[in-house]
């Protein structure tokens, strides 16, 4: 355990290590700290009251450890609880700074468009995160604070870059980003983006038009649906690239999916608990190994890229310009590496195809009501309509069987783990997996 006074004044160890494990953005939550080290740290001020920049590293009794972000004042554990501590911050990044610590150096990065507002200006958290920690100012800037750090480039920041680079217009232009680079570890601790105060979120406006303006909202998902093409197509614009130049599809990484998939299935379908909701699917394990292996024969074809990785309604603001999309960490569970794979743009297209099917579900789970019938098959249709129709089709499998084939087993991928994810969280909403593995268990 550290002692406090690696800490700023005021601040007991043993009080931050019970208050870390008790935030949204811990990522260990069936582990406890068994103790906390401060294994960098930069003072961003000391007037009025002084404010310290953090990395603060959680061990466990198994040996291993996470690193954390925090911004420490008097007497607090996070002055982010205060969003306009977060302005010393944006400061920074106006200045370009570069602040030399104990073992590394802080470093703030700016572009275009960073004008630090005046200390009186408004500033407000953007609402609940689980991951991060987002700052509002003047409903002009966004700042993401990253909380659970991973050695190298985040994957926001790597593509927000490369898209802004690109004038890529339905994203929320990167302004700045700052990062540290030590003797034992660089990495991405937050970003800064334009903010769209006049945008709402796609699920949310999925969710109020799929009863009350049907059609309107398909015509949306059809120009959604383009858009993402467009985002696909910009990804795979530049070979010359390492990180982002398409490549091949290797038939060992369709059999690495296809072998998760079966250990998911494995782990998950011993376990159904005795509910009517899942029979359509008990007993019907070896059924889904046996279609997923027949599908996973067909070949991969298509081209590998970099993707947006979670990809769904909740990821994307509409605008009076049309769809913006957002967050592109990938899957936060998932290690930095692997969020760094590319893939088949077809992996981003099925998790929104199933995002179709969760928001079909919860107008009726959260409203009451009943979506129009048929609606989430002719939102898929929709979509996939006008995807098929901008995308360039160098990157996808040729024709449209090999398309369906490989479509079907990440929607299955993303099925079982939804399956998974619902059993473990939110029961109420086990029967909207269940669907589309039956789904995909029926269809040709």
């Amino acid at each position: 355990m550290s002692d406090s006074s690696q800490l700023a004044p005021g601040i007991d160890a043993d009080e931050l290590r019970d208050w870390i494990q008790q935030q949204r953005w811990y990522a260990s939550k069936s582990r406890s700290v068994a103790g906390i080290e401060v294994v960098e740290r930069v003072a961003l001020r000391e007037r009025p009251e002084p404010l310290l920049l953090a990395l603060v590293q959680t061990r466990f009794a198994t040996g291993t450890h996470e690193l954390y972000q925090l911004l420490l004042g008097r007497e607090t554990f996070d002055a982010l609880e205060d969003p306009r501590y977060a302005l010393e911050l944006l400061r920074r990044l106006d200045l370009c700074d570069e602040i030399d610590a104990a073992e590394g150096r802080f470093t703030f990065h700016r572009l275009d468009g960073v004008v630090t507002p005046p200390e009186d200006s408004d500033a407000r958290p953007m609402g609940v995160e689980q991951s991060n920690s987002s700052i509002v100012f003047d409903e002009r800037l966004a700042l993401k604070v990253f909380r659970k750090l991973e050695p190298g480039v985040n994957p926001e920041l790597e593509m927000l870059r490369f898209l802004t680079a690109r004038q890529f217009a339905n994203i929320a232009p990167l302004r700045g980003w700052y990062d540290y680079d030590g003797q034992a570890l660089a990495t991405t601790l937050g970003v800064a983006q334009q903010f769209l105060p006049d945008a709402i979120g796609g699920w949310e406006l999925a969710l109020e038009q799929t009863v009350s303006h049907p059609d309107s909202l398909l015509d949306r998902l059809g120009s959604l649906g383009a858009v993402t093409a467009q985002l696909h197509t910009v990804l795979a614009s530049d070979a010359s690239d390492p990180a982002f130049a398409p490549e091949e599809p290797s038939q060992e990484a369709l059999s690495l999916l296809t072998a998760t998939i079966d250990e998911d299935i494995e782990r998950i379908f011993v376990r159904l608990p005795d509910d009517p909701r899942l029979e359509p699917i008990i007993g019907r394990g070896q059924d889904v190994r046996e279609r997923l292996a027949a599908r996973a024969q067909a070949g991969v074809g298509g081209r590998v890229i970099r993707t947006h990785g979670d990809y769904h309604l909740g990821q994307t603001l509409y605008t009076p310009r049309g769809w913006v999309i957002i967050d592109f960490e990938g899957e936060p569970a998932r290690p930095l590496p692997e969020r760094r794979q590319k893939r088949s743009p077809l992996r981003d297209v099925a998790s929104m195809l199933r995002s179709f099917a969760y928001v079909t579900s919860a107008v009726e789970i959260q409203l009451g009501l009943e979506a129009p019938p048929e609606f989430e098959q002719r939102a898929r249709e929709r979509f996939l309509e006008h995807y098929l129709d901008e995308i360039d089709v160098t990157l996808l499998p040729g024709g449209e069987a090999q398309v369906a084939n490989l479509l079907s087993i990440f929607e299955l991928e993303k099925a079982i783990y939804e399956l998974r994810y619902e059993l473990d969280h939110r029961p109420d909403w086990i029967s909207i997996p269940v669907a589309g593995i039956r789904r995909l268990l029926e269809g040709e």
